[in-house]
């Protein structure tokens, strides 16, 4: 875990998922918090990439659908 001390926090679960996550934990014996604080950080990562993404390309051209599919047509590919 992280230098923090861990929060305690109510989450409410869809039926379906609880069971699964149960499920993965018994298998993975892993606990369901170690499950959901994994997942929450990979979401995490996951839009910090996307944001650096943005950020790295915010300097291009911004290309109008139409446009494309009107160029796209014009030269046979649709």
């Amino acid at each position: 875990m992280g230098t923090q001390q861990p929060k305690r926090a109510a989450v409410y679960l869809d039926g379906d998922l609880h069971k699964a996550l149960k499920i993965k934990s018994a298998q993975s014996e892993r606990t369901l918090s170690e499950l959901v604080n994994a997942a929450v950080r990979q979401s995490l990562a996951e839009d910090h990439e996307d944001l650096a993404a943005f950020d790295e390309r915010k300097g291009e051209p911004n290309l109008d659908f139409g446009e494309v599919l009107k160029e796209l047509k014009a030269i046979g590919k649709l």
